[in-house]
């Protein structure tokens, strides 16, 4: 088996620490941030140019790969690896988000308030339920071309196997912060025994696929805000064999109130195995990567340095800006004066207001490679400052300076 996690540096007083993740292609130093290809790609840039941010991993999503091309035509283009091109290690996320997405019509938003709701059968105003969960698995209409789909956490495991990934994640569901108490907990259970479930038939699929190189898997923690459910889903997945295999790893998901991100995860890695990785899940912005990681989260994916890129928002150590305002329209000097991306050693804030002025595709490239840059790089200071024992000193260093400030409009 080609893949193991070793623990290098603790965070005094902490469960964060550093260490490296083996996998069939490559290793993976923690904490990392790893890009999100969602459809094996990173949306605008080249797999070169994900490379030269020094991104270490990429994660994909198994629900949109199913749909489209199909995990049949990656099996058989050689994985996703392969497939796009992209030679370092790759994820799988289970298709559970968008199991939640498509069910209650909140689209991509993860940290919901939990104050507007409280009700076992949550949907968004005006949106059409497009998932249904039972006991058993997921039946959900296409978003593509409302076609009818099945997935259980068996048909989870084969897509996945068949994507190719270096780490997949277990089947699960993702509750809302608006579902009553009494739902999380069936819930939960429900998650614990497709869990389950995952391993019986992940094992069966790594025998039969001997040849292949091995895929870890992950299983995936829930229990929204409440304290005990989150210790008894981390106990519970964290001590859990069937089949004679246990999980790989961990992820820690489900949607959170974020400003209580640090505690939350710290209730899970409490419980948890030390010598086995931890990924937190929808994760990316710069303060929550610090409370992940001090909390002992080692990995991390997020849509938002890329999808921010996108609207030309761009982050700089004093906070993110909107580089297509009025104010930029004459202004020489890089995003960052001090930034070594690509985007910021050959380009001024005025090209880039000029670009996104006149809807130019490469003002999206040049945004994504310095937004990947960005947290990437910042990811990786966190790990030489664990690995140094100046992990507080440079995270008040940098977010005395960072403001999370909302984005204007363009002007």
């Amino acid at each position: 088996m080609s893949f193991s996690f070793s623990v290098q540096s603790q965070i005094s007083d902490r469960q964060g620490r550093s260490g490296e993740i083996v996998t069939p292609h490559g290793v993976i130093k923690t904490p990392a941030f790893i890009p999100v290809g969602t459809k094996a790609t990173v949306k605008s840039v080249l797999p070169d140019s994900v490379e030269g941010v020094h991104a270490q991993a990429v994660l994909a999503n198994a629900y949109h790969l199913y749909l489209q091309p199909g995990p049949d035509v990656l099996d058989e283009a050689g994985g996703l690896s392969t497939f796009m091109n992209w030679k370092g290690p790759t994820f799988t996320d289970s298709g559970g988000f968008q199991v939640m997405s498509l069910g209650v019509g909140f689209k991509k938003v993860i940290d919901m308030g939990g104050d507007s709701l409280n009700s076992d059968d949550v949907i968004a105003e005006k949106r059409e339920r497009l998932a249904h969960v039972d006991d058993d698995g997921v039946t959900f209409k296409s978003h593509l071309d409302g076609s009818m789909h099945r997935f259980t956490p068996e048909i989870s495991m084969q897509v996945q196997h068949k994507i190719g990934a270096d780490i997949m994640f277990a089947f699960d569901e993702l509750t809302t912060l608006h579902n009553t108490r009494k739902y999380q907990e069936r819930s939960l259970e429900r998650t614990r025994l497709w869990a389950l479930r995952c391993l019986d038939e992940h094992k069966r699929l790594t025998d039969e696929r001997s040849t292949k190189p091995y895929q870890a898997l992950f299983g995936v923690l829930q229990g929204a805000q409440f304290e005990d459910l989150r210790r008894k889903a981390a106990k519970d997945l964290g001590t859990m064999e069937s089949s004679g295999i246990e999980f790989d790893g961990f992820g820690l998901g489900g949607a959170l109130d974020k400003s209580m991100l640090g505690t939350i995860v710290s209730w899970m890695t409490e419980e948890l195995p030390t010598h086995k990785p931890r990924h937190l899940l929808g994760i990316g912005e710069p303060a929550d990567l610090f409370a992940g990681v001090e909390n002992g989260a080692d990995t991390f994916d997020c849509v938002a340095p890329t999808r921010e890129a996108r609207t030309s928002a761009v982050y700089a150590p004093t906070g993110r800006f909107n580089v297509s305002n009025g104010t930029y329209r004459r202004d020489y000097s890089p995003i960052d004066e001090n930034c070594t991306c690509y985007t910021c050693s050959n380009y001024s804030r005025a090209y880039l207001n000029h670009l996104f002025r006149a809807k130019e595709i490469l003002g999206s490239t040049l945004a994504t490679i310095h937004n990947l840059h960005f947290i990437v790089t910042l990811v990786d200071r966190m790990r030489d400052a664990i690995n140094n024992g100046e992990f507080f000193e440079f995270k008040e260093e940098f977010l005395s300076r960072y403001q999370a400030r909302s984005i204007t409009p363009s002007s």
